[in-house]
């Protein structure tokens, strides 16, 4: 593999969380400090979190928009985060708001952490669960962790969870 920062090249995306491990105040405040001083256009900062922890009112609202089977192992994540996108032109600030949680991303593995982001949402009724606005759209939610045994997983995920993971190569990115 070409010269890749370990924090990018051993990310990975679990579904096997530890449903008994907790996120300490200093890991979520660096979290959401990394999602703020992700880039934007013109600097607008279009998004918008809702935060909730294992078994907080808000996590509830935010699980319960989530596809049956995402429930079924995002249930023992630590904290479900909602990632929404504000005004203006929505493929803009969804691209910023991809920024933010990319950031975010790359901080919860620089502190041990990881995260899973979905976007198989049922967005009606995540807004009005967490009584959103109406410029603020919802776009995915990120379950955040430490890892757990992926054999308490169901047979089809555990065989997911534990295969190799694998990528495109480069040159098939690429536009001709």
């Amino acid at each position: 593999m070409t010269d890749l920062t370990p924090l990018l090249a051993f990310r990975w995306s679990p579904r096997a969380f530890d449903p008994d491990a907790e996120l300490t105040a200093d890991e979520v405040a660096a979290l959401l400090e990394a999602a703020r001083w992700a880039p934007s256009a013109g600097n607008a900062q279009p998004w918008r979190f809702a935060l909730g922890h294992r078994q907080d009112e808000t996590w509830k609202r935010i699980l319960v928009g989530l596809t049956d089977a995402d429930q079924g192992w995002a249930r023992h994540a630590a904290a479900l985060l909602l990632a929404a996108h504000a005004g203006g032109e929505p493929e803009r600030t969804a691209y910023d708001l991809g920024q933010a949680v990319a950031h975010l991303t790359v901080q919860a593995t620089a502190l041990g952490l990881h995260v899973r982001q979905l976007t198989r949402l049922d967005r009606a009724r995540l807004t009005t669960e967490l009584d959103l606005p109406d410029d603020i759209r919802p776009l995915a939610v990120v379950a955040i962790g430490r890892l757990g045994d992926p054999a308490a997983l169901p047979l089809d995920l555990y065989e997911r969870e534990t295969a190799l993971r694998r990528r495109r190569p480069v040159g098939a990115l690429l536009l001709r």
